[in-house]
């Protein structure tokens, strides 16, 4: 049953198990409630950055927090999408579900590489190591995910028939 499993298919899936409860819980605590969710430790540097370094007013806040939680639900969705590919035998072994595993890691990637940005601009100390370390976990898998390739489907060769047909063979299944 686990012949078919490469690392990358493994590690994705890991990392699902982590983005998926983690970043859905977050973003839904934002779209309850814009700006205590927004002040939240997991996204309580971006709030600090907002307020104190681009002076936001408090409707703009809460817009950038929703567009801050629609961020997270899309790479939710996307690891939620590799949970699915990673469900059926065919699309693991051709490393179909590859795609949405990249592209997951791209924007979590740039959600937490600026999230770890901001962090550090505010002095926030609990939510850059947070960010850096959601951030590594990222890199990581994206670095797997490039170097392992999958599998190539072996090549069979039809051996073909040397003897010629007849005319008076037939060719279709009816004719016989």
């Amino acid at each position: 049953m686990f012949r078919n499993w490469r690392i990358g298919s493994v590690n994705g899936a890991l990392l699902a198990a982590y983005f998926i409860p983690g970043w859905t819980m977050v973003a839904f605590n934002i779209f309850v409630a814009p700006v205590h969710g927004l002040y939240e430790r997991p996204s309580v540097a971006v709030a600090l950055f907002l307020s104190d370094q681009l002076q936001m007013s408090g409707m703009g806040t809460v817009r950038a927090a929703w567009l801050l939680a629609l961020g997270r639900l899309t790479v939710v969705a996307f690891f939620a999408i590799h949970l699915a590919l990673l469900a059926i035998p065919r699309t693991r072994k051709s490393g179909a579900s590859d795609e949405a595993l990249g592209i997951a890691l791209a924007i979590g990637s740039l959600i937490s590489f600026a999230s770890m940005l901001m962090a550090s601009k505010v002095g926030e100390m609990a939510a850059l190591r947070l960010h850096a370390t959601e951030l590594l976990l990222l890199l990581g898998a994206a670095i797997v995910l490039l170097i392992e390739r999958p599998t190539e489907a072996p090549k069979t060769l039809a051996v073909p028939d040397t003897a010629p047909l007849a005319f008076d063979k037939a060719e279709l299944l009816h004719n016989r």
